[in-house]
């Protein structure tokens, strides 16, 4: 999950704004981490504020990106084993991710990266990397290998590749919210492609209304929705970014097990909850897991609730999801 495709799975489910009043207030639209970026802010606010949150997406885009030669993630990736020093937000983006490699036994791992540039589900090409490659990169995926000294990041396998693509999006999403929150908005949307992001209410006090993307639909083809105030939807699937060859389909989820497209039951996962890096990076490991062991790990976790449209286009919802957003 290369930063260019920051969205990783999470692209491969859009996730579509409904409901939303979008003549009040300002918009920042972009193309940034290999998806649209837009932040409406519905309240009435300076010229500044907007501004703000461009110098925002610019800035981690320049960060997190493993193409830039002057990015934390290009330096620490081609440092040979040697100590990098980097901002803050690399550090604490970089914990989440070691956090979240820990948190699932290491099937989620953000030294994926060796393995995810072997692959190009962009191009059209729909060239499938040799096994004897894949399995030699294989070597190198191993959240472990990442060691953190105050804001000093060292691969200790000079071979290793960080890849944020996974909740680089979250992050970003959430950093947005927060500014906003300090600028004194109070209602506003945050859209990274498949992490859905909200400010408050709509101004009318409602809630938003946001529309999950029917798999292997067509594009805005909605196939349910939930309504949330001051919360993160983002989604995760197999349906976009992918491509099919000798009948088999090749999605851009990984397993670090195999290096290869993640088997799983599922076609796609909503996480809905307070942070979008929370959520994105829930989706991507819930969507590995397959249905059964991921809403049995979602019904145990506080504040998180899930929507789960598996293979047989069948759509489930976790214990407290119709409580809470119906």
């Amino acid at each position: 999950m290369k930063f260019k495709k920051i969205t990783a799975a999470l692209i491969c489910a859009s996730i579509l704004l409904t409901g939303c009043s979008g003549k009040r207030g300002r918009t920042y639209e972009d193309t940034l981490f290999d998806t649209v970026v837009k932040v409406k802010i519905l309240d009435k606010s300076d010229e500044s504020v907007i501004k703000g949150c461009e110098n925002i997406c610019k800035k981690y885009n320049r960060l997190f990106s493993p193409d830039n030669k002057n990015s934390d993630v290009y330096k620490i990736n081609h440092a040979k084993g040697k100590a990098v020093t980097v901002s803050d937000d690399t550090i604490a983006i970089i914990k989440k991710g070691l956090y979240y490699g820990k948190f699932s036994k290491g099937e989620f791992d953000i030294t994926i990266g060796s393995v995810s540039n072997l692959w190009d589900f962009r191009s059209g090409k729909k060239k499938v990397p040799a096994s004897h490659k894949i399995n030699r990169q294989l070597n190198h995926v191993n959240y472990h290998s990442v060691l953190i000294h105050g804001n000093s990041v060292t691969l200790i396998d000079r071979h290793a590749k960080l890849d944020l693509g996974g909740i680089a999006s979250g992050y970003v999403a959430d950093r947005l919210k927060a500014y906003l929150r300090k600028e004194g908005v109070k209602h506003a949307t945050i859209d990274l492609g498949g992490t859905i992001q909200t400010v408050g209410t709509k101004p009318d006090g409602s809630d938003f209304n946001i529309g999950i993307q029917k798999p292997f639909g067509k594009t805005g083809e909605v196939i349910a929705s939930v309504k949330i105030a001051d919360q993160s939807v983002v989604t995760s699937g197999i349906y976009e970014s992918c491509f099919k060859k000798n009948n088999k389909l090749y999605h851009q989820v990984l397993s670090t097990s195999t290096g290869r497209p993640c088997k799983t039951d599922l076609y796609s996962v909503s996480i809905i909850t307070d942070s979008s890096l929370t959520a994105d990076a829930l989706s991507t490991i819930c969507l590995m897991y397959g249905y059964e062991r991921a809403e049995n790990v979602i019904n145990q976790l506080d504040n998180v609730d899930a929507i789960f449209i598996t293979n047989d286009g069948e759509i489930h919802y976790t214990n407290n999801f119709l409580k809470n957003h119906q």
